[in-house]
């Protein structure tokens, strides 16, 4: 396994193997790998085959953190990471520093930025109005170093992922976005590097968020729900867990991401939810 660092190498071995006829498939993360992103490293694999190279990118982009979130507080173990990587038998760690991703000074001034105008808008966008801003501006800066053919994202970051495949096809990238399913502990809370801020009784009470969208699964099954009734059922539900304060719970195509009023078999949900300062997301089809 080779670590790479700069923006330079790693477009110049990008392009030996693309120049080779070599498949690459890049799984894009922001470190402190855990299961979820193993997940998404085997799916990689599998799109490439073992001929192929499997590169996973660890960099902690400042430009989707807001003023107030936790960005000098984010969790790394770039250690951790490396051995994780080379027992799933990554080929490449992409780990640039943020010069390299956002180089200038005070006379040179890093200011282009991609922007999506249309599925950024609500549910995580609504709640953190730069964040997508950031996403998909490093994402693309990624996929220009990487020049993969493939790239995988998490199915827990269902927004993120339809940002991306909608930036992808808006602007002529020439690679296909996969969505992998979301990876869950035994209890149902979805892997994620901010899990690691919850104490213990935190912990035993964010599988809530896996429980309303069960909840949620349940009551569409047996019939058609009216999207506010169901949002207060689930408001009132959340409030069973003292820890937790409620973000947002939405409802929406899983295409368009637009808000549905009535909710049948097929929608999706969001939810995100407070405990103490760790803000945590999931969703679910229902």
């Amino acid at each position: 396994m080779r670590i790479v660092t700069s923006v330079s190498g790693m477009q110049r071995l990008a392009k030996q193997w693309r120049g080779h006829g070599v498949g690459v498939a890049c799984v894009p993360t922001m470190g402190y790998l855990h299961g979820g992103h193993l997940s998404l490293v085997r799916e990689a694999r599998r799109r490439v085959g073992r001929a192929g190279k499997v590169v996973v990118t660890i960099y902690v982009n400042p430009t989707q953190f807001g003023p107030q979130e936790d960005l000098s507080h984010y969790p790394r173990d770039f250690t951790s990471d490396c051995r994780l990587c080379r027992a799933a038998e990554v080929d490449v760690i992409f780990a640039p520093s943020d010069q390299e991703m956002y180089p200038g000074n005070a006379e040179s001034r890093f200011s282009t930025y991609v922007v999506e105008e249309q599925l950024s808008q609500g549910l995580e966008g609504a709640a953190r109005p730069t964040h997508f801003r950031g996403v998909t501006t490093v994402v693309a800066k990624l996929f220009n170093c990487v020049l993969p053919e493939v790239a995988v994202f998490g199915a827990k970051d269902w927004q993120q992922a339809a940002v991306v495949k909608r930036m992808v096809a808006n602007l002529n990238f020439p690679l296909k976005i996969v969505v992998a399913p979301t990876v869950r502990e035994r209890a149902g809370l979805a892997l994620s590097s901010r899990n690691r801020y919850l104490d213990a009784a935190q912990r035993a009470q964010a599988t809530i968020l896996h429980h309303a969208i069960q909840r949620a699964q349940a009551a569409v099954k047996r019939q058609a729900q009216s999207a506010a009734q169901l949002k207060a059922d689930l408001k009132k539900f959340i409030t069973t867990a003292p820890l937790a304060r409620l973000d947002y719970v939405e409802f929406f195509d899983p295409e368009t991401l637009a808000p549905v009023t009535k909710v049948f078999c097929g929608a999706h949900i969001a939810i995100a939810v407070f405990f103490g300062k760790t803000r945590l997301i999931d969703n679910g089809r229902l």
